[in-house]
């Protein structure tokens, strides 16, 4: 909700990578919005597991980026906002790392947990 709350602001950022600059137009709406679905997959119990394997594979996009950044480009800028925008490129890629590794816990868990089923209590 934050990317949306202040569009245009995150819009001029993605434009400041080369990388994402001729898709901005695409990429201010798409990201903001399959954040937002995924969070609700992940609300919805029939949808949990696909919105974990979406929130992880995005969180892998998400880092792959941060790694190409920090790697081939000169220009290194930020779209992030909230506590994100306070940590360093490095810090930022392990902060990824570390959610891409919570994601994937998260699959095995809910994968653990349709083999066993769930007591019920009369």
């Amino acid at each position: 909700m934050s990317k949306l709350l202040v569009f245009d602001e995150f819009k001029i950022q993605i434009g400041q990578s080369a990388m994402l600059t001729p898709f901005v137009g695409i990429v201010a709406w798409v990201i903001p919005s399959l954040e937002i679905l995924i969070s609700l997959l992940i609300l919805i119990p029939r949808f949990r597991l696909l919105g974990m394997y979406a929130a992880f594979s995005l969180m892998v996009m998400f880092t792959a980026y941060i790694f190409i950044i920090l790697n081939f480009s000169n220009d290194i800028p930020c779209s992030c906002g909230g506590v994100l925008e306070k940590l360093g490129w490095t810090e930022h890629l392990t902060f990824n790392i570390a959610f891409v590794l919570l994601a994937f816990t998260g699959i095995l868990i809910i994968n653990g947990q349709k083999n066993y089923p769930t007591p019920k209590f009369a």
